[in-house]
C-alpha cells in the first residue's frame, strides 16, 4: 500500500490536475459509469465533532474507496489544527486490497474549488468579466484562485457578513493582477459570475441581487438546513448539480424543492453538459446555478491523481499490509 502524507500534497497536485480529475468524474457519473455510496455523517458525542464517510466507485478512473473525516470545531483554538480533518483511502477494485492512504485536508479544498471552476467553464457566458464572491473564509481563497483561471476576468467584487475578512480574497485577486472591490449585496448585480461559499443557515443572496445572464456557483450548502440563496432565485435559475440526490436533500435546491418552487426533474447533472448530452446554458440572459454539494467521487478522483504523481516523483511511501 502507498501512503501520501498531507505534507506532500501541496507540492504534487495543481489546480489543473484537480480540475481535470473532477471534470472527468462528473462526466463518468452522468454516463452511469461512476456512482457514490450513501453518505454517513454522525455527531460522535465528543469534542462537538461531526464524523463521517463519503465513498464511491469510478469505473473509468479505476478508483474505489472512501474519504473518512469531519469537523472538529475546537481544533484551532485548542490545538492549532484546522477544524476540518480528513483522509482518503483507495482500494484495488479488482482484488479489494488496500491500495493507498492519502492526506485529505488540502485535497478537499482543491476538489471543492475545482467543482465550481468546472461549472464556470461549462456554464458561464464566454464574455464574463466580473467575478463576484459571497464569503471570504479559507475556502473562498481556493475558490477564487480556481475561478480566475476560467474566464478573462478584469474585476473581482466581494461581500462578506463580516467585512473584516474581505482582505483574504482581496489579496488573492491582487496577486492575480485583478482589482478587488468590496460591495454591498445589491452591488453584486454587476457580477457575471457569483460564487457563494459560506456556512450560512439563512439566505443572503436574493433574486434582486443577481442580473440576467449570471452564473451562480453555490458551494456552501452541503447539510440539511444550510442555505445561502433565496429559493425564488434558485427557482428562477436553470439548476445543475454534481449529484441530484444530494442536491434535493442537502444542497441549495433543498429549500426550493420544499417550497414547491422547484421540482427534482428541473435539475440536471453538470456531467451531462460535460458529456454533451445536455446543452447547458440556453441563452445569454439565462441565470444558471450550480449546486455544488460535494461528492465522495471528487475526493477519490483527485486522490488517485495524487497517488500517481507521488509515485512518479518518488515521494509516496510504500508499506506492507
Amino acid at each position: 500500500m502507498w501512503i501520501v502524507p498531507e505534507r506532500e500534497i501541496a507540492g504534487l497536485v495543481s489546480r489543473a490536475d484537480a480540475f481535470d480529475a473532477v471534470e472527468q468524474v462528473f462526466a463518468a457519473m452522468a454516463a452511469g459509469e461512476a456512482y457514490n455510496f450513501p453518505v454517513v455523517r454522525e455527531a460522535i458525542g465528543h469534542e462537538d465533532a461531526l464524523y463521517g464517510f463519503k465513498g464511491g466507485f469510478d469505473r473509468p478512473g479505476s478508483a474505489l474507496g472512501l474519504k473518512a473525516g469531519g469537523y472538529w470545531p475546537h481544533n484551532l483554538e485548542k490545538r492549532g489544527l484546522i477544524n476540518h480533518q480528513s483522509t482518503v483511502f483507495l482500494f484495488d477494485p479488482d482484488t479489494g486490497k488496500p491500495e493507498a492512504m492519502v492526506g485529505g485536508n488540502l485535497l478537499t479544498a482543491l476538489r471543492t474549488a475545482a467543482a465550481s471552476a468546472v461549472s464556470i467553464n461549462h456554464l458561464a457566458r464566454k464574455d464574463a468579466r466580473v467575478l463576484g464572491m459571497v464569503g471570504a473564509g479559507h475556502q473562498a481563497t481556493f475558490q477564487l484562485r480556481a475561478a480566475l483561471e476560467q474566464r478573462d476576468f478584469d474585476r473581482v467584487i466581494g461581500w462578506n457578513r463580516h467585512p473584516e475578512m474581505l482582505p483574504n480574497i482581496a489579496k488573492v485577486a491582487e496577486e492575480a493582477g485583478v482589482p478587488f472591490e468590496a460591495v454591498d449585496l445589491p452591488g453584486l448585480r454587476d457580477a457575471d459570475v457569483i460564487i457563494t461559499i459560506t456556512s450560512s443557515f439563512a439566505p443572503s443572496l436574493m433574486a434582486e441581487h443577481v442580473a440576467p445572464g449570471t452564473h451562480l456557483a453555490c458551494m456552501g450548502t452541503d447539510t440539511k438546513g444550510k442555505q445561502e440563496v433565496d429559493p425564488a432565485l434558485v427557482a428562477h435559475s436553470r439548476v445543475f448539480t454534481d449529484e441530484i440526490a444530494q442536491s434535493v436533500s442537502i444542497g441549495e435546491a433543498q429549500h426550493a424543492i420544499a417550497s414547491g418552487d422547484l421540482a427534482e426533474a428541473d435539475i440536471a447533472e453538470i456531467g451531462a453538459v460535460i458529456n454533451g448530452t445536455h446543452p447547458g446554458r440556453a441563452d445569454q440572459d439565462q441565470i444558471t446555478l450550480f449546486d455544488g454539494t460535494g461528492v465522495g467521487l471528487q475526493d477519490l478522483a483527485v486522490a488517485a491523481r495524487v497517488v500517481d504523481l507521488a509515485k512518479a516523483q518518488g515521494v509516496a511511501i510504500e508499506v506492507d499490509v
